[in-house]
């Protein structure tokens, strides 16, 4: 079974330029959604303002999760509706939805019942049939989501999952916070990558290096997790066939204003067979580029 399903293809990013020495940063660790957190701060108020970011890292898992019970998400997805959500929820799932349009439908939340069917047909030891992957596939489609301030409903059957978006939305949260108390020099790291507009941060893609300054930065890799670790079966899923993604791309790496649009935009592209259909996509939404895309 899979333990995480991103896979970052970014080799380092671990200092600001020259100017600011490694002793002056203060690191701090943990875990959101299942993947490592780093924090990479400046300030002389450093670990009491790392410590409120986990702090929000937390209270932001009690919305997102799948695997806490009785996350916001978790609630909506046993029980079918949710009134009242957190506003975090709703502004998340709006921005998932101008992806699942600008994408063409290749970013779509409402794959988590195929994501659970895979799982439950690796651990019975044979693969869905047909009856059973088109069952599962009349389950899913955003159209069968209604967001709303009042509440936001499924369709009866359909669960989301938020695993190629929430943890950029984390990061561009924390971001949020720690620009409040002042901070210009940071790099926020959740899977995704914030950095704040201080000083640029060196990052090593696996073609060429940039510097992340004021931007997030994420990278979806298809065969980074797969199915059973076998090396082939991508936890990248495919909403147009009811499949694991065969995607022509070892990783692609976006940047933009918002690491939750990175992270998701990323994870369409997995699904586009040609690279100037990913700058398209990019194109639809202003400062977002294209840095990497490397074929298998």
């Amino acid at each position: 079974m899979l333990t995480r399903r991103r896979f970052i293809a970014i080799s380092a990013a671990l200092a600001p330029s020259m100017a600011l020495a490694q002793s002056e940063l203060h690191v701090e660790t943990g875990i959101a959604l299942g993947a490592t957190v780093t924090l990479r701060l400046q300030h002389p108020d450093a670990p009491r303002l790392a410590s409120l970011a986990m702090a929000e890292i937390r209270r932001l898992e009690s919305v997102f999760s799948i695997y806490l019970p009785d996350s916001s998400l978790s609630r909506l997805n046993r029980e079918g509706a949710l009134a009242a959500p957190p506003f975090e929820l709703l502004d998340c799932l709006s921005l998932a939805g101008a992806v699942h349009r600008a994408s063409e439908g290749r970013f779509d939340p409402t794959v988590q019942p195929l994501w659970q069917a895979e799982a439950l047909a690796l651990q019975r030891g044979s693969p869905l049939t047909d009856t059973e992957r088109t069952d599962v596939r009349a389950r899913i489609g955003w159209n069968g989501v209604t967001l709303a301030a009042e509440a936001i409903t499924l369709r009866p059957g359909m669960a989301l999952t938020l695993n190629g978006i929430a943890q950029g939305y984390i990061a561009d949260r924390v971001a949020t916070l720690l620009a409040d108390h002042g901070l210009t020099q940071a790099l926020i790291d959740t899977g995704e990558m914030v950095a704040l507009s201080g000083q640029g941060w060196p990052v090593h893609l696996p073609d060429h290096k940039i510097e992340l300054r004021g931007r997030a930065l994420a990278t979806s890799a298809p065969l980074g997790m797969t199915f059973g670790g076998d090396g082939k079966t991508s936890h990248i899923l495919n909403p147009g066939t009811g499949r694991p993604a065969r995607s022509p791309w070892k990783s692609v790496t976006v940047s933009a204003q918002s690491a939750a649009l990175a992270d998701a935009i990323s994870t369409a592209a997995c699904l586009i067979e040609v690279k100037d259909a990913v700058g398209t996509l990019c194109d639809q939404f202003p400062g977002t580029i294209l840095e990497s895309a490397i074929p298998l």
